[in-house]
Formats: C-alpha cells, structure tokens, sequence
C-alpha cells in the first residue's frame, strides 16, 4: 500500500467521498505516508458535503499550511450551514482571497438574509466573474426583487445558462410567467442552450398561464436537447400538461420511460388529483410499489380540497398506521379536511399530535390550526392560537379576519384589519376578501366601501369578482338593491354567477321581481344549467304570490332537465362525523335524523 504515490491515495480519498464514504475516506487520509495540500482539501472538503463541520474545522487546524481553497470551502462550509458568523470571521481572517472565495460569502450572505451585506460585498470585489453576477441575481430573485435582478441581468457583460435560467426562475418565482417565456425565448435567439433547471422553469410559467401549446414546444426542445429521459424533467413535464388539464399527455410522459423514481409517481398522482379524477388516483397509489410522505400527502390533500374530507381523514390515519411520519403538508391537509366537515374533536386531537411533534411554532401549520377552529365554530380557541403565534404571517391576520367575519363578529374583523395594517402587514386580495364580508354580515355599509375603493388606490389590490359580489351583498344586506344594481351596471368586466347570485338572493329577501328578472336573465346566459337561479326566481315569484310564475319556471326546469343538488348534512358522534344527503336511505342509521319523539 505505501508504494502508492500521493495522486493514486488522493484519487481513492476522493472516490470514496464521493460516495459518502468519509469514514472509510479519513481512514485512508490517516494511512498515507504523506498529504499534500490537496489530500487535505479533499478530506475537508467531504467532511463538509456532509454536514461535518466540526470534523472539517478540527482538520482545517491540524493543516501544515493552508491555501486559499481550503479556507473558501470553510467558508462555503458555514454559509451553506446557516453559521454565516464563522463564515464571515474566516472570511476576515484569509490572508488573500479570490473571486471564488468572494462569490462563497456572497452566495452565503443572500442564502442567510443578509441582503445588504451581499450587495455591499458585490461592490468592493476587487474582481468579478460570471459567477459573481449569477450569485446577485439569484439573490434578488430570491428575494423577490426581479427588478434588481434584471437591473443585474441587463448590465451583465457575458452571459452563460445559469445566468438566463437564474433570471428566469425568478419570473417564475413570483408568477410574471409571461416575462418568463419571453426570456426564453430571448435565450433561444441568443444561443444559449438550456439545462433541466431552465426546461423546469419554464414549464413552471407554462404550468402558470395553463399553456399547453407552448408546453408542447417546450416538449419537443426538451427532446431535442436529450433531457426527455430526466426524471425530474419528465416530472416537470407530467406537472405543466396536468396544471392546464392535459392529463392525456401527462399520463403519456409518465408511462413513457422508466417509472422506478417516486418522484414521477407524485407528480402523476397529484395531476389525477387536480384534475378530480380521485378514482384514478387511489387506483395509482394503492399500486404504488414505493409511497414517501409526498404521496401521501399528495392523496390526503386531493381528498381534502375535493370535499372528500372524510376520506382524507381516514387516510392520515393508514399513513400513521403504516409507520410514515407526517410533516407539515400532512397536517395542513388534515386540517383543511377537518375544517370542510366540521371536524372539531378531530382537529382538536392533531392538535395535541402537533404539539408532541414539534410543529406548534410553525406558521403555516398554525394558520391551519386558526382555519380549522374557526370554522368549525370555536372562534375563542382561534382567537387564543393566533393571539400566542410567536410569528404571523399576511395568512395569519387573513384567517383570523375571515374566521371572525364566518362566526358573526364583523365589528373584531374590522378592528383586527386596522391592528393588521398598523402592525405594517400589507393586506393581500383574500384578506379584502374576508373585511368586505365581515362589514357586509354586520351592516358596515360606508366602511365596506370605503375599503373597497381604498384597494387600488391605498393598496395596489385590483378588485376581483368576489370583491364585487362582497360589495352587491353588502348593499343588498342594507336594503339599497337600486344601487346594487348601479354597481354591477358599471363593473368594468361582465359579472360573473357569484356577483349575480349575491343580487338574485337579495331579490328573494326583498320580494323585488322586476329586478330579480333583470338578474335571472342574466344569470341563464352564462349558466343555463345552474339549478340556483330557476330556484331563487321561482321562490321570488312564490313571495310575490305569482303562481303560475313559479310553475313555469319548475316546468322549465324539467324540460331543459336541470336538477336541483340535494342538501347535504353531517354531525359529529364521539368523534366521528356522519355524512348523509337529503332523503337519503343508503345510510345505516337512516331512520335517527328523521326520528321524533
């Protein structure tokens, strides 16, 4: 073994690292008859790929000498760890440096939120590489500032494809996904070709506009480029055609190629779940030769957004039986699942589950936690939870708000707003959302539309339909249907059902037929199909004591064959909620919601 020279011992160090093999590889390190200084920066250098930083800093101590390699993986080292303190102490105390050892504490200030400190180190490098301005816009796209990004992208001298896809998985970051075709485009002319991170991006922004078109462009130069065997592609592939309701070409690209790597399992699973074809879905998972915690919380939050919320609930119960451990997706699911049945001891039982598990300072967890108290009635324990977050977010305040508004406490919505916006919380449109309907349930006529008209002007918020249909329901609610009607004429688009559905039913209440016609009509236009108009207007004519009005309208609905939906009920037992619909007698204990005594 001594007679080896030092490349040959450095080579198997270096091999057996790369195989996450340090131990073996530091016993080899102790064997040779002598290291140089890259034997010792490899050894380094593995002890830091794997998280061992205190073995890396006790060898970097132990070195004859150093040179500026291993002091810039240290440095790395730290940064990459979240210890940007000793990344910048090492950073001081390096006799020379270089644009490498520069773009590691760069990489490192914009990966620790120390923004400041990465532009101020940007501006005294006393040399710059590609790297150095890839590392900025990265940083900025990050952070969500895109302008600063392309500022940089646009100075840059040479570009190489980090730099394109780096400006571009920004666009895409914060949903500009038309700015982010276009620069694909724009890297084409400029003939740069295009790894798996740039396809993904740009799948993501044809994901976003639900391109299908220009999915199948991409497709085809992703076939070109010999990426369409690349398992995370092909899963950005299956993702893009799912998200704009291809599921053919989804379930094309999943079963063309090998399908050994979970991850396209996920991805095909959650497509059958966007897409609401469940059946397909549990068929797919149930013959899934390797499930992670991603498919199961994949299925759980499928059932739970498609009003399935029972069965999510059942599910997370086999993932627990099954030895998987739930993670913060799992609980969210769970928690949405419980709040669309009315889950109350369920949601109360995780709760604990939360806690023993370490997730009660999670933010997006607690956000849950507040939905899913809220809805379900228990408004003092929402209240408390949001009251004891140690940090909240805009969706924090948000649920709250709504969580007041849904339990009848307009009044503390308003009040939590104004806490909100003095708390230097911005606002987004599902909080207006939630203020404009607690003003609406307590009459706050002259402040719900003074928020309203505040959202362009004070908060860039352009209004939405549901917005609209807040402002017609909280007119209506005050009785002042003529203006109402004012404020739907003069909408800039056409309304749409939910807008026209908030009049329809303020029409029933107030007994206005002329009006209610005005808005039915408009109503059969865009769905002739829809059993709540021909209900509200025939209920309307039966207040009005217009008979044949109302028979008219049933008749109508039995010759164009338009179905009411029936009513659907669930209660909670000793901590199980029984679902049952309407005049139905498929459910065992069908007889007890109707028994008197």
């Amino acid at each position: 073994m001594d007679i080896r020279n030092v490349v040959t011992w450095n080579a198997m160090i270096t091999g057996l690292l790369r195989n996450g093999r340090v131990e073996d590889a530091r016993q080899l390190f102790d064997r040779m008859p002598e290291q140089d200084l890259i034997s010792w920066n490899a050894m380094i250098g593995g002890y830091v790929r794997n998280g061992l930083l205190e073995e890396a800093h006790e060898l970097f101590d132990k070195m004859p000498e150093h040179n500026v390699v291993s002091w810039t993986t240290l440095v790395a080292g730290y940064s990459q760890s979240g210890c940007i303190e000793h990344a910048c102490q090492l950073f001081e105390e390096m006799p020379q440096r270089n644009v490498v050892s520069w773009n590691a504490m760069i990489a490192g200030y914009w990966q620790n939120g120390r923004t400041e400190d990465a532009i101020r180190l940007f501006s005294e490098m006393p040399e710059r590489n590609i790297a150095s301005w890839n590392a900025m816009i990265t940083g900025y796209a990050q952070e969500k500032r895109i302008e600063d990004a392309r500022q940089m992208f646009d100075e840059m001298v040479e570009r190489n494809t980090v730099s394109w896809t780096a400006m571009l998985a920004g666009y895409a970051h914060i949903g500009q996904w038309k700015d982010a075709l276009k620069l694909f485009a724009q890297m084409h002319w400029a003939g740069s070709k295009p790894n798996q991170s740039t396809f993904t991006g740009v799948l993501c922004a044809c994901a976003g506009l639900a391109a299908v078109e220009e999915a199948k462009q991409v497709h085809l130069q992703i076939i070109k480029s010999g990426f369409q065997w690349d398992d995370f592609t092909r899963s950005a592939l299956i993702t893009t055609y799912s998200k704009s309701g291809n599921i053919r070409d989804a379930e094309l690209v999943f079963n063309t190629g090998n399908k050994s790597n979970v991850v396209l399992w996920n991805a095909i699973l959650a497509g059958y779940c966007q897409n609401e074809r469940l059946t397909y879905a549990h068929h797919l998972f149930d013959n899934m030769a390797k499930r992670d915690v991603v498919s199961w919380n994949t299925m759980i939050a499928g059932y739970a957004q498609s009003e399935h919320g029972e069965e999510a609930l059942k599910l997370f119960l086999m993932m627990k039986q099954a030895g998987n451990i739930p993670n913060q997706s799992t609980y969210t699911s769970y928690l949405h699942a419980c709040a669309r049945i009315a889950g109350f001891e369920q949601g109360k039982q995780v709760h604990a589950h939360i806690h023993k598990m370490g997730f009660k300072s999670d933010v997006i967890v607690g956000n849950g936690l507040i939905t899913m108290y809220s809805k379900c009635g228990s408004i003092g324990c929402a209240d408390q939870l949001f009251r004891e977050m140690p940090k909240r977010d805009v969706v924090s305040w948000t649920a709250m708000i709504f969580g007041y508004a849904q339990n009848g406490k307009g009044n503390e919505a308003v009040q939590l707003f104004e806490a909100m916006r003095m708390a230097g919380i911005k606002p987004n449109q599902i909080t207006m959302t939630g203020v404009l309907s607690a003003c609406s349930h307590v009459g706050l006529v002259d402040e719900g539309c003074y928020y309203f008209n505040s959202m362009g002007r004070d908060l860039s918020i352009t209004p939405t339909a549901d917005h609209q249909a807040c402002i017609v329901d909280l007119l209506c609610r005050a009785g002042r249907l003529d203006e109402a009607k004012a404020f739907v004429k003069a909408m800039p688009s056409e309304p749409n059902m939910v807008v026209l559905a908030s009049l329809l039913a303020a029409c029933r209440d107030h007994v206005n037929v002329e009006l209610g016609e005005w808005t039915a009509e408009r109503m059969f236009e865009l769905e002739p199909q829809n059993s709540t108009t021909y209900i509200l207007l025939s209920n309307i004519y039966a207040a009005a004591d217009r008979w044949d009005d109302v028979r008219n309208v049933r008749n109508t609905m039995k010759d164009i064959e338009v179905k009411k939906e029936p009513g659907c009920s669930w209660i909670e037992v000793k901590s199980k909620v029984h679902i049952f619909l309407a005049g139905d007698q498929s459910y065992p204990q069908s007889e007890m919601p109707y028994y008197k005594a």
